[in-house]
């Protein structure tokens, strides 16, 4: 009898283990599924070129970074509800966007914000401005994606190219439009009325300013730089 009893439960075991698995494969197809449909409606959330991708820096930077000019236009990736709009000592200016379809956006480093709490927003929308606020080394957005919430451990965070679509470091990609443009390469950067340059191993201030017919003292300002550091993979606005 025990071992009839025994066996049952082994067998009850099993099958709940089964199923477990089985759901847990429908959801996880489901959230793909989910993905693969809301990526094909969201739009990139400003110009610029891609200077950080998700999970670099050790796997914390769950976000993606767009370089490009001061005040540049930051537009709302898809229709939502502002849930906060305030200044972080991290973030700088900061806007989080709710969505209809379970996700929260993220538009960090803002230099003005233009929504508020609680206000609607339509795809498209300008929410705010390029800036480098809070911890930021230089003119740039930052832009998280989250499922259902936003928490401070980003345990939530998936990469916003799974919505956006694909964006090495050193691609342009344009607001309002979904896809990208080709890779700009450090040669090619610096041709352009407005454009911007990648920084490359040995490059100082001075040498990019050399060839870009620019003064030191204009890029910085242009940049918004506090200094001569620069990093390798840097992106640069470029202004002739």
């Amino acid at each position: 009898m025990r071992d009839y009893i025994r066996r049952l439960l082994i067998a009850a075991i099993m099958a709940l283990c089964v199923s477990l698995l089985f759901l847990g494969g429908k959801q996880t197809e489901a959230s793909m599924q989910d993905s693969q449909e809301i990526r094909a409606g969201w739009i990139w959330p400003t110009d610029g070129v891609v200077s950080d991708t998700y999970g670099t820096r050790h796997g914390t930077h769950k976000g993606i970074d767009i370089a490009g000019s001061l005040n540049s236009p930051i537009v709302a990736v898809e229709d939502g509800v502002v849930g906060k709009s305030y200044y972080s000592k991290t973030y700088g200016n900061v806007v989080f966007i709710n969505h209809p379809n379970n996700f929260v956006t993220v538009y960090a480093h803002l230099n003005n914000r233009l929504v508020n709490e609680g206000q609607e927003i339509k795809q498209g929308d300008r929410i705010g401005t390029m800036g480098r606020t809070g911890e930021s080394t230089g003119v740039h957005l930052h832009f998280e994606s989250h499922q259902i919430e936003w928490t401070y451990d980003k345990k939530n965070a998936i990469d916003p190219e799974r919505l956006l679509g694909n964006a090495e470091v050193g691609v342009a990609v344009k607001g309002g439009m979904e896809g990208t443009s080709e890779s700009l390469t450090a040669s090619t950067n610096v041709k352009g009325h407005s454009a911007h340059y990648i920084v490359q191993a040995g490059d100082t201030l001075s040498s990019i300013a050399l060839k870009s017919n620019l003064s030191v003292a204009k890029l910085k300002e242009v940049n918004q730089l506090k200094s001569d550091l620069i990093l390798p993979e840097q992106v640069l606005v470029i202004q002739n």
